[in-house]
């Protein structure tokens, strides 16, 4: 069974930081592009992040760039998105997913869509709050 499972949410105080990760069982992450979405209740889910099959393309919504970096370690069969100076509209419940056969490649020049990607975790609340 092809299953995502994200950790590392958690309550944290403005400024701070978290480090989520995103671990893959019954198949192997590293001949998948990964992404990392996330949703508030009431509104749309919104891409954050990904990373290309190799690794040398990543991509990250305007709202997180300079303070998130999306990273893989295919020996652990993980992903990661290290979160920086958090801001309490970065509250919101995270999901990563992945996709193998997409036409689009993650990269600066734009990411792959929410629709190309075939496997979803079940999502980690970050709570951004003093």
């Amino acid at each position: 069974q092809l299953q995502l499972v994200e950790s590392g949410g958690g309550l944290v105080q403005p400024g701070g930081s978290l480090r989520l990760s995103c671990a893959a069982s019954g198949f192997t992450l590293e001949y998948y592009a990964i992404g990392w979405f996330r949703q508030v209740p009431g509104k749309e889910r919104e891409g954050v992040s990904c990373i290309s099959i190799s690794g040398s393309g990543t991509n990250y919504a305007d709202s997180v760039k300079d303070r998130f970096t999306i990273s893989r370690d295919n020996a652990k069969n993980t992903v990661y998105l290290q979160m920086n100076d958090l801001k309490p509209d970065d509250t919101a419940i995270y999901y990563c997913a992945a996709t193998r056969g997409s036409y689009y490649y993650c990269s600066e020049y734009g990411p792959v869509p929410e629709h190309e990607y075939d496997h979803w975790g079940q999502g980690t609340q970050v709570t951004v709050s003093s």
